[in-house]
């Protein structure tokens, strides 16, 4: 091996990965090319899923954490640490450590750009991103940006996916006493959420079809409407990337500014997560809400329908952070963002105030678009897939090649990271209890 080899190898340390066997197969090949792996499990779905020998276990407090992953990560020369969701308490605390210790912290997630995309980014996402936010920025970064494939190529079945999630925390929940002081980070209790999603799975088919129903008559007889695509209470982008405590205050804030500010003949669809068990009644929540203002009957919500059909001739979009964002960008429907997300930059989303949306939305510079698909897809993130075989060898082939690169460089980073937070602490999002949200 020469000096140059040397000086590239990695040495890399994972942490809570994804519910597949993406962790063991990266790992391995990592090893081919030469460089070493380690493995803390923080919980026994981490060994579930992790398929090999080797891997350390902590069994200790939460509050000892920080200090056995410093003395790991000095005894074992760490050079990388790879995390699946970045906002997992033990990763928000790895995070600290490697900047401490010079180490790079990369977290790993479900694509900006899905189905068959994943997340590759250097510290944090969202809040803590440190993507460009200025247009120009990213205009001049693009133009040496290869073009994007956006065609889906790897697919898997969704019903294989919640099945190893199952999987994953159903053996953290029954066998705690091997892990006792683990920290889950979960906003609802296990099987309380499971078992209400497999009673939600019920009557799907007919909620489909009334989904389906409502937004073909919304096309056909032209009405002009706004989608607001809904989240899952305990998705963490909400929780940290976000000013509300409950989806629940969106949903009021949403209907009170469309029932004063909108043209009085407009619609307003909310559009239940695909993924949402039904445990919030979103749908009599959202009632109540039209109701009180006055507007019950141009205010629905569905739950299933083709959401793209509805974006391609929607009026505008509505949501916290969602990747439906960038679904309706895509297609050209005007955007309005509640919370923090990197598409959320001038020239592609609704500036503006949100009362100032439903008469004006501000229209997308399809070039800026454009260009921030190409800059994406170049630096943050990766084709390929945590489930389907062929799209994780993609996915590690390129993980690896970016590793040995040392990474993609984003010129003025720390400046980007700096405006995100600042209209973090602007809207509120590390104050839950503000309610003079300025959107």
């Amino acid at each position: 091996m020469t000096a140059n080899d040397m000086a590239s190898t990695r040495r890399v340390l994972f942490l809570q990965g994804p519910t597949s066997a993406f962790w063991r197969d990266l790992a391995n090949a990592l090893e081919k090319n030469g460089h070493s792996t380690f493995k803390i499990h923080v919980a026994l779905g981490d060994q579930l899923w992790w398929f090999r020998r080797g891997g350390v276990s902590y069994r200790g407090r939460f509050s000892r954490w920080a200090a056995f992953l410093r003395n790991f990560m000095l005894k074992n020369k760490i050079t990388d640490v790879l995390y699946y969701a970045d906002r997992q308490p033990y990763h928000v605390v790895a995070q600290d450590v490697c900047r401490e210790l010079g180490v790079n912290a990369i977290a790993i997630e479900n694509g900006y750009l899905r189905p068959d995309w994943i997340t590759f980014e250097r510290w944090g996402m969202g809040v803590f991103s440190f993507f460009p936010a200025r247009p120009d920025d990213i205009r001049a970064l693009a133009k040496t940006c290869p073009d994007v494939d956006l065609e889906t190529r790897y697919r898997h079945g969704f019903a294989w996916e919640i099945f190893n999630e199952i999987m994953y925390h159903g053996f953290n929940y029954l066998y705690r006493p091997l892990f006792p002081f683990y920290k889950s980070g979960r906003y609802y209790d296990l099987f309380a959420e499971n078992f209400t999603g497999l009673y939600h799975l019920f009557g799907k088919a007919e909620r489909n079809a009334q989904a389906n129903a409502i937004t073909d008559d919304l096309i056909r007889e032209g009405h002009d409407f706004f989608v607001v695509a809904l989240q899952l209470q305990g998705d963490k982008q909400i929780k940290d990337n976000s000013p509300f405590r409950h989806l629940g205050e969106m949903i009021d804030l949403v209907v009170a500014s469309f029932a004063t500010h909108a043209a009085t003949e407009a619609k307003l669809v909310f559009k239940q997560h695909p993924h949402d068990n039904g445990g919030e009644n979103w749908p009599a929540r959202i009632a109540k809400a039209a109701q009180t203002h006055g507007i019950g009957d141009r205010v629905v919500c569905i739950d299933g329908g083709d959401l793209y059909a509805m974006l391609r001739v929607a009026k505008g979009c509505v949501t916290v952070n969602s990747t439906v964002g960038l679904h309706a960008l895509r297609v050209d429907c005007p955007m309005k963002v509640l919370g923090i997300a990197i598409y959320d930059i001038p020239g592609m989303t609704h500036q503006a105030g949100l009362d100032t949306f439903w008469q004006a939305p501000e229209a997308i510079d399809t070039s800026l678009r454009d260009d921030f698909i190409k800059l994406l897809a170049a630096t943050i993130q990766i084709k390929g897939s945590f489930y389907d075989k062929q799209g994780r060898e993609a996915a590690i082939k390129t993980i690896i090649q970016r590793l040995e690169d040392d990474l993609i460089a984003l010129p003025d980073a720390e400046s980007a990271a700096r405006a995100r937070m600042k209209k973090a602490k602007d809207i509120g999002v590390f104050d839950k209890t503000r309610r003079d949200k300025r959107f």
